[in-house]
């Protein structure tokens, strides 16, 4: 029986990745280990900015953390662009994160972790379906009465 490889648009492959993402935050809400230990790679890349003490998603991606304690991880948003997926969500006034995701074949290979900080993303390369440089620019509703230092993503 040969084997036919099947090559994804890009279209496909945001929607595929924006599906994985989303399912790997209801399994965190609902406390399904499998799930969230199966999607990253074991060489999994990691980057994160914010305070020392908020390493929340990687104590529970290392399993120093169980699934559903202490931070809830609920994202208002969920977008995709090209392999990376950015998820984005606060919780009360103390808290806001930006997670960005990228995948390879229906698998997590990298994560950058930013809490409390305001995130751009820009392209420097050409991302196919999009014009202009600005990809996705945080959202956090409390902007009004707090201040956030921003940092520049450029893909």
């Amino acid at each position: 029986m040969a084997t036919e490889i099947i090559e994804l648009s890009w279209q496909e492959t945001e929607t595929r990745n924006k599906s994985t993402m989303t399912s790997f935050y209801k399994a965190l809400a609902t406390g399904n280990t499998q799930i969230v230990a199966g999607l990253p790679t074991s060489d999994l890349e990691w980057w994160f900015h914010g305070p020392q003490n908020c390493h929340h998603m990687m104590k529970i991606l290392t399993g120093n953390e169980q699934v559903g304690s202490k931070f809830r991880f609920e994202p208002r948003t969920i977008e995709a662009i090209d392999d990376r997926v950015i998820a984005e969500g606060w919780e009360g006034a103390q808290a806001y994160w930006v997670h960005v995701w990228t995948l390879k074949d229906g698998f997590i290979t990298q994560f950058r972790e930013y809490f409390n900080t305001w995130v751009t993303v820009t392209e420097l390369r050409p991302v196919a379906g999009h014009d202009g440089l600005k990809l996705w620019q945080s959202q956090p509703r409390d902007l009004v009465n707090r201040s956030l230092p921003g940092l520049l993503l450029a893909i």
